[in-house]
């Protein structure tokens, strides 16, 4: 018979579980993790957040059979997932856990269990949520970005630029992106001012996303090189129109 998603085998946990940990106490229970391909393992280590749901559930005639679906957010943006099968149909009645890298996999070892007919499988359509973590915006590189943020905000002469809070948070940066940004021109009076404005966008390690705005001119007194930098784009490109207002 069908059944509803409270008689699930899994117990809610006390406390949050990282990636690290959920994808450890998964592998650690499932009979076959050895057949899991290592480079599926590593790219769990870079994940963001995970989600786990029931996929679909059989109960008939003492035997049960449960599907569940794990899916991690990865630090590029993309999805891993992994479907594990939860039965009882091995001699002694104790459950057993196995875990397949797709979904087809998984529809081939379902097969094979020797379930007694029944009515069809209780499916559950499944959205992955993320509650901790939305989707990066951006591609991101790890390479030595707390130190990145750190020597960005030293270069920075503005008087109103990031301070210790901003600095704090920016410590527990592990990936980032710089890109070039454009938008409204601004207004340069004299020959050879230049402006340039570039995103800095930073991914911490509770997965929140941080951008710094860079702005580099030569509206100074001697022409040359000065950087600023803003926590909005908007108040950077206001510092752009001032500076430049200056000069015209």
């Amino acid at each position: 018979m069908s059944v509803p998603y409270e008689t699930a085998a899994y117990e809610p946990h006390e406390s949050p579980e990282s990636p690290e940990e959920h994808l450890a106490r998964l592998l650690g229970r499932a009979l076959n993790s050895f057949e899991l391909p290592d480079e599926t393992i590593r790219r769990v280590d870079s994940a963001l957040a995970h989600d786990s749901s029931l996929h679909s559930a059989h109960h008939s005639a003492g035997l049960h059979r449960e599907t569940y679906r794990h899916t991690w957010l990865l630090v590029d943006g993309s999805a891993l997932t992994l479907w594990e099968l939860v039965h009882n149909t091995a001699p002694g009645s104790a459950p057993q856990h196995e875990v397949y890298v797709d979904e087809e996999e998984l529809r081939v070892a379902t097969a094979r269990l020797p379930m007694p007919p029944a009515a069809a499988d209780f499916e559950l359509p499944v959205t992955v949520q993320w509650s901790s973590v939305p989707v990066p915006r951006h591609a991101y590189v790890a390479d030595d970005s707390a130190d990145h943020a750190r020597r960005l905000l030293r270069r920075a002469e503005n008087p109103d630029r990031p301070g210790a809070e901003t600095a704090a948070l920016l410590r527990t940066a592990f990936a980032h992106q710089i890109m070039q940004a454009f938008g409204r021109p601004c207004r340069a009076g004299r020959s050879g001012l230049c402006f340039s404005l570039y995103e800095h966008a930073f991914l911490l390690r509770d997965g929140e996303e941080v951008s710094l705005w860079e702005v580099e001119h030569t509206a100074t007194p001697d022409g040359r090189h000065m950087c600023e930098v803003y926590t909005t784009e908007d108040a950077a490109r206001d510092a752009m129109e001032r500076r430049a207002a200056q000069v015209s």
